[in-house]
């Protein structure tokens, strides 16, 4: 789902993470409300105020975000689900969860939690906006509250839509869940509505690009894009946790798996082993004791003439807790550490020797095979 990110600030224990995508949203926010909105409803005020205001609508907006995503955090944590953390991207913002809710009740408070945050925050922002009118504050502090006041309760009704992930689908989910008894045809049922809510954008969207409605057809359609996406991965997602429920890394994993000795230079390690095998991450062993991993973004920091000179022991990443696993680690376990750190390719290791490699391929074909012989379980 996500680019390149940023941390820029902690909040309440959780890393506040920008994905650059989120860049392009601000200044068209900025844009939008600048020359579009201000100047529709509030006449006669400077071109450089109309920017401040869009400024401060823009700032207003991410703020607005982050509370709406946080209460999703501070609601998971109360029921000890482990977070990555809130990102910011084009499309909004989400609380990146790294497993499913225990629980219908866990699911619905967590998903209910965001829209009546932004809808008391709207309330607030609306409240500060009646008292600035009375005390005769300036127009453009009056607008922007209004405005802050308008899009917060616009976000909170977005959200309520049922179409999953959308916190509305989460809320269908929780009462699916609850009424159905099982996680994964809750799951079915709200990934198809979501999908079929993102169909309905993707149509509105084409028809208002040729009504001339560039701008607002395209954000359609990409939304719509995104919802449709979303839904499915979010249902593939819970079918893996499902396949792989009560099995261990030890049954996915490659035993015979490729190493790479410290003592090979830089230029061996991509014709050799590189090239040759088609991995990013290779493991780097003195004997049958693991160093560590090394991967295609350490050899980038050295310059192409100079691979020869280098050797892998000078560039190798030490082990840790994102790149290696446990054998008898629960396979679930292994896919979170994969989704958290977007590594397609984890060490297994007991105590400081390496015994086999797990992928997220071997994962998913497992669940091909199984779906393909079992069905989805519906």
């Amino acid at each position: 789902m996500f680019g390149r990110r940023l941390t820029i600030f902690k909040l309440f224990g959780f890393e506040v993470r920008i994905d650059l995508s989120w860049f392009i949203l601000a200044v068209l926010i900025t844009w939008s409300l600048a020359v579009g909105l201000f100047p529709l409803y509030l006449k006669n005020l400077s071109q450089s105020t109309y920017w401040w205001m869009g400024v401060a609508g823009a700032a207003g907006l991410f703020v607005s975000i982050i509370f709406h995503e946080l209460w999703h955090s501070l609601i998971a944590r109360r029921y000890g689900l482990p977070m990555k953390g809130i990102t910011l991207f084009i499309f909004g913002g989400v609380a990146e969860m790294e497993d499913e809710p225990p629980s219908p009740r866990a699911e619905f408070l967590m998903a209910i939690a965001g829209p009546i945050s932004s809808i008391l925050l709207g309330v607030v922002f609306y409240g500060i906006r009646a008292a600035a009118r009375a005390a005769g504050w300036p127009a453009a502090v009056n607008g922007v509250f209004g405005y802050l006041a308008w899009i917060n309760l616009i976000l909170a009704g977005f959200n309520l839509l049922p179409a999953f992930p959308l916190d509305g689908g989460r809320v269908l989910r929780s009462v699916l869940w609850n009424w159905r008894g099982e996680l994964r045809g809750a799951t079915r049922i709200a990934s198809q509505i979501g999908s079929g809510f993102g169909i309905v954008l993707i149509i509105l969207g084409v028809l208002n690009v040729l009504r001339a409605n560039f701008v607002g057809g395209i954000w359609m359609f990409m939304i719509g894009m995104f919802l449709r996406n979303a839904s499915q991965l979010s249902y593939r997602q819970v079918l893996l946790r499902n396949a792989l429920e009560g099995d261990h890394v030890r049954r996915f994993m490659e035993v015979n798996s490729v190493t790479v000795p410290a003592s090979v230079s830089i230029a061996q390690l991509v014709e050799d082993y590189i090239y040759k095998y088609h991995f990013k991450m290779l493991p780097v062993v003195d004997g049958e004791r693991l160093l560590g991993c090394i991967g295609t973004r350490q050899v980038q920091t050295i310059p192409r003439n100079e691979w020869g000179e280098h050797r892998v022991g000078e560039l190798v990443r030490a082990c840790s807790s994102e790149n290696t696993i446990a054998p008898d680690a629960d396979a679930i376990r292994a896919l979170s550490v994969m989704q958290r750190t977007g590594n397609s390719r984890l060490m297994v290791v007991e105590r400081d020797r390496l015994v086999g490699i797990i992928a997220l391929k071997d994962m998913l074909q497992f669940l091909a095979l199984k779906l393909d012989l079992e069905g989805d379980g519906e």
